[in-house]
Order: C-alpha cells, then structure tokens, then sequence
C-alpha cells in the first residue's frame, strides 16, 4: 500500500470512532442549553404570577380610571389607523386611476375595458328599445 492508501485508511478509522463521542457531546451540550432554557421559562412564570398577585390590589383600585382610559386609547389608535388605511387606498386608487389616464396598462386595467365595452353594450340595446317603443307609443296615439 501506498502512504496516500494508508492516510486515508486511517482518516477514514478515525473519523469512524468519534461519532459516538460526537453523538454524546451533541446531546450533552443540547440537554445544557435545554435545562437552562427551561429554568429561564420557570423564573420568568414564576415572576409574572408575583407581578401579578402585587399589581392585582392597584389594578382593582385604579380600574374606575383605568378602564375608560384603555378604551378611549383604543379608539383614537384605531380611528388613526383606519384613517391612515382610507388615506392610502385612496392614493392608490389616484395613483391607479393617473396610470390608466396616461396610457400605461395596469394591473386590472384589461377588466375595466371590458366592463365599459359590456356597459356601453347595453347602454345601446336599452337605447333602441327606448326609441322603438317611443315610436310604437307615438303611432298607436
């Protein structure tokens, strides 16, 4: 055998053995990080039901205030970010509406023709109807 043969001969022996104390390590250092996450989880609940059981007391007190302040803060949030919403689309749809003025083809812009073609369409046929029975209506009188 040649000394490339037996290098990796070796490589290939060594790299054989150390799996099972990859295997443990990899499983040791994932119990580690695992039981110091799940005591993290245990401080962090058991802080959240002492700030609780503490603020419960203030928070019964100052409800009366407490309460219509949330609301009222609900409310003005929610009636700016509705406005906001309104004022957006309603940029869009100018944004939109240039777009189609000026020539471009945007997106939707193919089923507007159409509906106008289809509108105009029976816009026309009511149009003889109405003049036909405009003229029925005039020689039967």
């Amino acid at each position: 055998m040649s000394d490339q043969s037996r290098s990796m001969s070796r490589y290939e022996q060594s790299s054989a053995q150390p799996t099972s104390r990859k295997a443990v390590l990899k499983f040791v250092t994932a119990g580690t990080i695992g039981a110091a996450l799940l005591v993290l989880s245990g401080l962090t609940l058991t802080g959240t039901v002492i700030a609780l059981i503490v603020a419960t007391p203030i928070l019964v007190l100052c409800s009366p205030v407490l309460v219509p302040a949330a609301m009222v803060v609900f409310l003005v949030s929610s009636g700016f970010f509705f406005s906001g919403g309104c004022g957006l689309a309603a940029i869009m749809v100018l944004l939109w509406t240039y777009s189609y003025a000026t020539g471009k083809h945007p997106p939707g812009a193919d089923r507007l023709d159409y509906a106008t073609r289809k509108i105009a369409e029976k816009a026309r046929e009511y149009g003889q109807y109405a003049q036909q029975k405009a003229q029925e209506a005039t020689q039967t009188s």
